[in-house]
């Protein structure tokens, strides 16, 4: 019979692991626990990353199989050695968030069903200005880690031109995290101007590989995703196991071993051992706090050539400077084909005039896929054409958890075979079931408690 709790002592105090059997990665077999023995095992290391940060609670509670829900107020119940901190968000909504102070704090974490790791890049004790900038390389589908690594290098001497000391990660996905400590004395718009700026720098560098196009549609090579910096954008911390079939794990990595590293040799087994021998390469990332000055230059710089703002999520208010925050596909439409009638689709959907359509959309992202396969077999003279970045498989949030979408750019199918936009297949809905006043901007504000 699976034992249903067992207790850990540590940080001077007794940590409850609620069914520590259970498991959390089938294909590998690791348990709750085997998670929790890991965290113990880089502690430090870990909490390096969280010291002192409010941090979102990304609870896979079946485990790494199954989609988590997101869980960005602190528990009402929470023992007496748990913080909080509250942060406000683009919306003007608030929440408490959790903060952690010690290994208790950080197993405490792990017990809820968080495998990795998001704090926001601010401390408990000034939330509205982040002591980090991060720099997140996310490879498009046709780039390979050999791209990343390779595009991780040129940030390093630019890095150093600058005169600015960066630590890497892997993400333990299929990118590479930079991390930058500074002084906390600029606002998340700042910060997120500067990284524009730098990443803007770089790929003029070297434009045939690094790409800060927000629209997937117009990517190439590696993107710097400088929104990651944006107020509310949160990475998975270092020493944060990632829910892959391996529990693969985002490892600090000096950049003397970057250009020969490999994702898979980073996982819920191998780190604690390079750990215990003392390899930590973020390990000094504390020691000294930079300016953004230099960064801020640069877009001072850019913006007197006309490179201003570039765009925001679609989530955060239009912000001042920003440029149209529509698809480029979009933006080429003709006004009168804007105006055809939804009476022209069989579907009942406005007839799609545009490269870019929606083809799946579903809880899961295999069941997004299989969605994208049948579009395909049932198109095979289009599916023919597309290349690997013609297809945008988007996490999107609901409510708590998130759901993926997948979207075709047909700009490489010519005109006379591309296949109108159909109902999407599966065509998930996240808010079915609930009330019309919880869904998109009809939500309602309550300043009292800081929800919708």
């Amino acid at each position: 019979m699976a034992s249903k709790s067992t207790s850990i002592e540590i940080a001077g105090r007794e940590v409850t692991i609620t069914n520590p059997d259970k498991v959390f990665f089938p294909e590998k077999g690791y348990t709750k626990l085997d998670l929790v023995r890991y965290y113990e095992a880089v502690a430090p290391g870990a909490l390096r990353g969280i010291m002192r940060r409010p941090t979102v609670l990304k609870r896979f509670v079946n485990g790494a199989a199954e989609a988590p829900f997101f869980q960005k107020r602190a528990p009402d119940k929470l023992p007496e050695h748990i913080d909080t901190a509250r942060v406000t968000f683009p919306s003007g909504r608030w929440a408490d968030l959790v903060v952690c102070d010690d290994a208790a704090d950080l197993l405490w974490c792990i017990n809820l069903g968080c495998i990795d790791l998001n704090p926001w890049p601010v401390r408990a004790d000034d939330v509205d200005h982040p002591d980090e900038l991060r720099i997140d390389l996310d490879p498009t589908p046709e780039a390979t880690f050999e791209h990343v690594r390779e595009t991780a290098m040129h940030i390093k001497e630019a890095l150093d031109d600058y005169g600015i000391t960066g630590y890497a990660k892997t993400s333990g996905s299929r990118g590479i995290h930079i991390y930058i400590r500074i002084e906390p004395k600029w606002e998340f718009q700042q910060v997120r101007r500067a990284g524009l700026a730098f990443a803007r720098e770089v790929e003029a560098r070297h434009p045939e590989l690094i790409t800060t196009k927000w629209w997937k549609e117009e990517r190439h090579g590696v993107f710097i995703d400088y929104n990651q910096n944006a107020r509310d954008r949160t990475i998975a911390s270092a020493y944060s196991v990632r829910p892959t079939p391996d529990a693969r794990v985002s490892c600090p990595i000096s950049w003397d071993e970057l250009p020969n590293v490999r994702l898979e040799d980073f996982t819920i087994e191998t780190v604690p051992e390079r750990f215990k021998k003392g390899i930590d390469p973020s390990e000094g990332i504390d020691d000294k706090l930079q300016s953004l000055e230099p960064f801020l230059e640069l877009m001072r710089e850019q913006e007197k050539k006309g490179e201003g703002d570039a765009p925001w999520p679609p989530q955060y208010p239009k912000a001042e400077g920003e440029p149209k925050r529509v698809q480029p596909s979009r933006a080429k439409k003709e006004p009168s084909a804007a105006s055809e009638s939804v009476a022209d689709s069989p579907t009942g959907r406005r007839k799609s005039i545009h490269p870019l359509i929606v083809v799946s959309k579903a809880e899961h992202k295999d069941e997004a896929l299989e969605g994208l396969e049948r579009w395909k077999s049932r198109h095979p003279d289009a599916a023919e054409h597309l290349k690997p970045a013609d297809i945008m498989v988007d996490s999107m949030r609901g409510i708590s958890t998130t759901w993926t979408r997948v979207r075709v750019n047909l700009r490489n199918v010519p005109e006379d075979q591309r296949p109108p936009e159909e109902a999407p297949d599966p065509d998930y809905d996240p808010w079915a079931g609930m009330d019309a006043s919880m869904r998109g901007r009809s939500t309602r504000y309550d300043p009292s408690n800081g929800r919708m």
